[in-house]
């Protein structure tokens, strides 16, 4: 009678874990995060660049739909409308002229276009500062707030003769800033916001 009971035992305290472990096994890790490349918010003045990523989804006409790169001429590649000039046009521009293309293969095309990331929107910061490179522009961002995104300026940079060079229709157009006398609050319409494509040189 003894080990009659003990095997009962055993097997009442083994059959819950075995469902435990089979639990864990089956039951999908819900607490991990799962990723996402969708930019959840698009800058008002934001238009299409080079590297960009989109999402063009037709409804009702999947075959027409695709997740495409914008390649460095400016064009996406679609299923049956070949190449779109995308870059320099707004995600809303570009949902007109895809639907005005489409009409021609479907009667009522609905598109919609959505970015899922921001390649063409960077900003590049060298010279004496803790981390030069590239940084994303994904929204508003002043030359200060380069600067502290950098990890600040090294401890022999000249910071009052900061400059930062835009490129304006072909032509290098420069801006300067002062340092300590933004940090000081004086002089603070130095403290320009970046566009695309700025460089800030700290020497």
């Amino acid at each position: 009678m003894r080990a009659g009971r003990f095997v009962l035992l055993c097997l009442s305290v083994a059959a819950p874990q075995a469902r435990a472990e089979q639990a864990a096994t089956t039951t999908p890790p819900y607490t991990t995060p799962i990723a996402s490349t969708a930019v959840s918010v698009v800058p008002p003045s934001y238009v299409i660049g080079a590297e960009d990523v989109l999402q063009v989804m037709f409804w009702r006409d999947a075959d027409m739909s695709a997740e495409v790169i914008v390649r460095p001429d400016g064009k996406i590649s679609l299923p049956l409308l070949n190449d779109v000039q995308a870059a320099g046009i707004t995600p809303e521009q570009l949902r007109a002229r895809i639907t005005e293309m489409a009409r021609n293969y479907v009667d009522t095309p609905n598109a919609t276009v959505v970015v899922k990331a921001i390649n063409s929107r960077k900003v590049f910061v060298m010279g004496a500062i803790e981390k030069p490179g590239i940084y994303p522009l994904a929204g508003g961002m002043t030359v200060l707030q380069l600067i502290a995104t950098a990890g600040g300026l090294k401890e022999y940079a000249k910071s009052d003769e900061i400059r930062i060079i835009r490129n304006v229709n072909g032509q290098d157009v420069r801006f300067e800033f002062n340092y300590r006398r933004v940090l000081a609050g004086k002089n603070l319409k130095q403290n320009i916001e970046l566009k695309p494509s700025d460089t800030v040189v700290i020497p």
